[in-house]
């Protein structure tokens, strides 16, 4: 594959999701608010101030040590296709949202200005600017509900996905929540949950779209369907071949083991518990098939795992993991509390005036102004110490890298990428943690968030 095909390869899965049909304009995905403030910046002659705004978490969800960063490339997706089109402007005109001249001005919309973000899979803590968009007013303030909606959600899963592989130490985890969600988010939470280390997921549709390899063989209605359970067993093998998984606690798991190993004579790929007590249960299995000769097929276990069961396996003969409800919603914490505030903006309508900080004073909700430079600070074994963000100035450390990537340039979109890129960032951006990172015991976060500014 040339390297300009592999660019449209990317652009294909990333930016254009729907296949061959017309895209629909993304530009309804956003809150009313957001014209109405356009609307009445027109009118005070304020929407063409510069600003800065960025998107950030205040804290990590409680007991979380650190956070993922996932979504970049939907949103990179989402804002190519950020347009208001004739519909959508005369629903706003029809709804009173807008008048005549912001609908206007909405017509020619596409976003001119800049920005920075961290790379997709990146680690994250709190006070991040994750995401920073330098442009009007105007154009930036209409790009707060659709980028909010994106990194929550898949930031959410991703960091939840993340705590799940790096207990699994090493075994695959299978995503299988397609059935426990909304539809379309069950796909970006397949994708997110690809990101930080799942190996397949059971959503054709994540598969089509972001090429996560995708995995599946039976329930347990195809076994009640069948008048026995080697019937059932005898089927699939012969529509699957010997290498596919045989679920074996829809009656006896003793029999159906017994049965799955004589109709392939040892041979069968593996076998699914989806009931009981599972560390016992994968210990009498395992036992059971070396027993039988079949020393060589895998027991995958399901039912309602989280990060916590899957801990708890840990000393068990499992080899992997299909995890559903807990993972599609973030397991327990199913955003991830981001907010999109205004940070900076021009000190006047001047195109050359200078920028001047602004921030919320808010009990509890209050912001630091400034244009941020994040970087994280290691120490003299490679390991993470510090989130260390510049306010105004890139600190330019020694011993550190900087976070921020560019992700559009005037407009241009420059920041699209494979999804495996994102996948390898991850586990790298883990790698370098410290140790107390991985402790499933609720904490603070394991690094802290330092901001530093000139006097």
């Amino acid at each position: 594959m040339t390297a300009s095909q592999a660019d449209s390869r990317v652009e294909q899965h990333e930016l254009e999701p729907w296949g061959p049909s017309e895209v629909p304009t993304t530009a309804l995905l956003t809150d009313h608010y957001e014209l109405t403030m356009l609307r009445a910046a027109f009118q005070s002659g304020t929407a063409d101030r510069r600003c800065i705004f960025e998107l950030f978490g205040r804290r990590l969800p409680d007991g979380r040590r650190y956070g993922v960063v996932a979504g970049v490339g939907r949103a990179l997706r989402a804002l190519s296709h950020f347009r208001f089109d004739d519909e959508s402007r005369q629903f706003l005109l029809d709804r009173g949202v807008v008048d005549r001249q912001t609908a206007d001005w909405l017509a020619d919309y596409r976003f001119s200005g800049q920005i920075w973000g961290y790379a997709e899979g990146d680690i994250y803590f709190p006070g991040s600017p994750l995401l920073i968009v330098e442009s009007t007013f105007a154009e930036a303030v209409l790009l707060e509900t659709l980028m909010l909606s994106i990194y929550n959600h898949d930031s959410a899963i991703a960091s939840a996905a993340s705590r799940m592989t790096a207990v699994a130490d090493g075994r695959p985890c299978l995503e299988m929540g397609a059935r426990r969600t909304q539809e379309l988010s069950a796909v970006a939470a397949a994708r997110a949950a690809y990101i930080a280390g799942f190996t397949g997921t059971s959503s054709l549709e994540a598969g089509r779209r972001y090429s996560v390899p995708t995995i599946g063989t039976s329930a347990h209605a195809f076994t009640l369907l069948h008048d026995t359970e080697e019937d059932a067993f005898a089927a699939q093998v012969a529509a699957m071949g010997t290498d596919t998984t045989l679920l074996v606690d829809t009656y006896d798991v003793d029999t159906a083991v017994r049965t799955a190993v004589r109709l392939t004579d040892g041979r069968i790929g593996a076998v699914r518990l989806d009931s009981g007590d599972l560390p016992a249960l994968a210990k009498h299995v395992r036992q059971l098939l070396d027993d039988l000769g079949a020393t060589q097929t895998k027991i995958i276990v399901t039912s309602d795992l989280d990060e916590w069961q899957i801990a708890a396996l840990a000393g068990a003969p499992v080899d992997g993991y299909g995890v559903g409800t807990a993972l599609v919603t973030g397991s327990g914490h199913p955003t991830s509390g981001f907010v999109y505030k205004m940070v900076a903006r021009a000190a006047s309508d001047d195109p050359d005036a200078p920028m001047v900080h602004v921030a919320k004073k808010s009990t509890a909700k209050a912001t630091i102004g400034g244009r941020k430079y994040p970087w994280r600070r290691f120490d003299a074994t490679g390991v993470a110490e510090t989130e260390l963000i510049g306010i105004d100035k890139d600190p330019q450390l020694e011993h550190g890298r900087p976070l921020l990537v560019p992700l559009v340039v005037d407009g241009e979109i420059v920041g699209r990428e494979p999804l495996t890129a994102a996948r390898e960032r991850h586990e790298r951006a883990r790698a370098e943690l410290p140790l107390d990172a991985l402790k499933m015991s609720r904490g603070e976060p394991v690094i802290e968030t330092v901001f530093i500014q000139e006097s």
